[in-house]
């Protein structure tokens, strides 16, 4: 993936005084911004199909515990990294978009958890990270901005202990139709990188991974987007804090096509866990 390409991706997240919008989202909500804990964020810090319960079921099938270091590929604006911290997870985050590493500096100092976090900006494909470096690592629907998938695996695999467990949840392609943009990750299909399961295995386990288990997660994201429209629709509009506010404009039209997208066999929500195996 080129260096322009990152460059439009990082742009398609970035939004200056993010911030202060989440901060009137949350006051708006009736929290007291002076005592903010962790579970605050929650309607906006899971940016990705499920939010906080796709989040766990994830934890739970990686099986991470207290006192591992991990790696949070495409971090964002921190939530999941904060997810894991809060369970006693030492977490180092990376994004290739630098208004999400600051926000989620900010954040974690807020609710308490700035010791347990560290962000930087980096690319997925350049881990700058020693062999060994990290107990488990976890990507939450960031493969769709990546191209060279291939890279990607190979850096996670060198920068993780042997026996260190990957845990991926993705959207992936499981249709040849169309899919209709903008949707959330990208505008055009310029910056949407979307591959198949069966190439996901494929290049996990050429860069030294084992499959451990796969998990099609298109029944919970139709039942959770049915739910979320269901809320919107009775409430007359979102909520002050959720992840619109992530997405900008035409925040509405990006989700629509995504739920489409899944409706029609497109694409669907894919979690694979793995294990790095000793290199040779």
């Amino acid at each position: 993936m080129t260096k322009e390409t990152e460059d439009r991706v990082a742009q398609h997240y970035g939004q200056a005084g993010l911030e202060g919008r989440i901060l009137d989202a949350l006051a708006a909500s009736g929290k007291d911004l002076d005592r903010l804990a962790a579970d605050d964020l929650s309607p906006v810090d899971d940016f990705h199909t499920g939010g906080r319960e796709a989040t766990a079921s994830l934890a739970e099938e990686a099986g991470f515990a207290a006192g591992q270091h991990l790696l949070d590929i495409g971090c964002g604006i921190g939530g999941p990294s904060r997810f894991f911290a809060g369970r006693g997870c030492r977490v180092t985050g990376i994004d290739l978009t630098a208004d999400y590493v600051r926000l989620a500096e900010a954040l974690s100092r807020r609710v308490g958890l700035g010791t347990m976090v560290s962000y930087r900006q980096a690319s997925a494909v350049a881990l700058p990270f020693e062999r060994g470096t990290f107990d488990g690592a976890y990507m939450i629907h960031v493969g769709m901005n990546i191209e060279d998938k291939p890279a990607l695996f190979a850096g996670v695999h060198r920068s993780l202990k042997p026996g260190g467990t990957f845990a991926i949840f993705d959207i992936m392609r499981t249709g040849d139709g169309a899919l209709s943009y903008p949707v959330p990750w990208a505008a055009t299909p310029a910056t949407s990188f979307l591959a198949r399961p069966a190439d996901y295995r494929r290049g996990l386990e050429a860069a030294g991974f084992e499959i451990v288990k796969e998990r099609d997660r298109r029944e919970f994201a139709l039942r959770f987007f049915a739910e979320v429209m269901a809320r919107t629709a009775e409430a007359g509009g979102p909520p002050p804090l959720g992840t619109h506010l992530l997405m900008k404009d035409r925040a509405a039209e990006k989700l629509g096509n995504a739920v489409a997208g899944i409706e029609d066999g497109v694409i669907a929500p894919t979690e694979i866990v793995c294990r790095a195996m000793p290199s040779a």
